[in-house]
């Protein structure tokens, strides 16, 4: 039986190329909206990048605090086109990743990570467009002594992801699309879209109709009065 919490699974569920690439011209702001706004990774998980987005399919680590062992282990496993998502427990005392680890990324076709936890080297991050978020930045480096697990569920910025998920990242943030739910997603997105552009068009025309923004005022209960605000009362 392996070992819990010091374990490595080598295969997990994984979309499709086409379906990963759909998501390409896709913003976080329509994937959460039709979510119910909930499955965005916390805001604190910030770019360090200087540029470009995150988009690719999760290889999901889980390891202790301020030890790398795990993750050098995931960038050998990695496919192109992935990406390497840590939970390393938010902790920031001690680097999950730094310069040499990029460079290996680069090298493999990774499309980026996602550190729940410090970097280092952070110039040569911010000075390419290899995408990497992360919690925080210490020059203190990690450990390589485990335990970790790769191919698991995490938690990641308070929102589960799961291997082969999607992973969205943009300068608004970071987004996670569960496979099983990703065809159906699409199709309210492009949904949301259309409608989208007919409201720029009409805000840009001065055409829109902004009548709702009294009725939910009415429906809310909140008075509306006829003069200014009394400060002799």
């Amino acid at each position: 039986m392996p070992q819990q919490g010091f374990r490595v699974y080598t295969e997990r569920a994984m979309p499709s190329a086409e379906l990963v690439g759909r998501f390409r011209k896709v913003v976080t702001p329509h994937i959460s909206d039709n979510m119910s706004r909930l499955h965005a990774i916390a805001a604190g998980l910030r770019p360090f990048h200087r540029e470009g987005r995150l988009l690719g399919a999760a290889l999901t680590v889980k390891t202790r605090p301020g030890d790398n062992l795990l993750v050098h282990k995931a960038i050998d496993m990695a496919l192109p086109g992935d990406v390497i998502v840590v939970d390393a427990g938010g902790d920031v005392t001690n680097s999950i990743v730094g310069e040499i680890m990029l460079r290996l990324a680069e090298s493999k076709g990774i499309a980026g990570f996602i550190i729940d936890g410090a970097i280092r080297d952070t110039a040569a991050f911010s000075a390419g467009d290899f995408p990497v978020y992360a919690r925080g930045v210490t020059h203190r480096g990690p450990y390589k002594d485990g335990p970790g697990e790769i191919n698991v569920p995490i938690s990641v910025g308070g929102m589960l992801v799961k291997p082969g998920d999607i992973i969205v990242g943009d300068e608004d943030g970071l987004a996670v699309v569960p496979l099983e739910e990703a065809e159906a997603l699409l199709q309210s997105i492009e949904a949301q879209q259309i409608r989208e552009e007919k409201m720029l068009r009409e805000a840009a025309s001065g055409e829109a109709d902004r009548s709702w923004v009294d009725e939910t005022l009415r429906l809310k209960g909140c008075e509306v009065i006829d003069g200014k605000y009394d400060f002799s009362r």
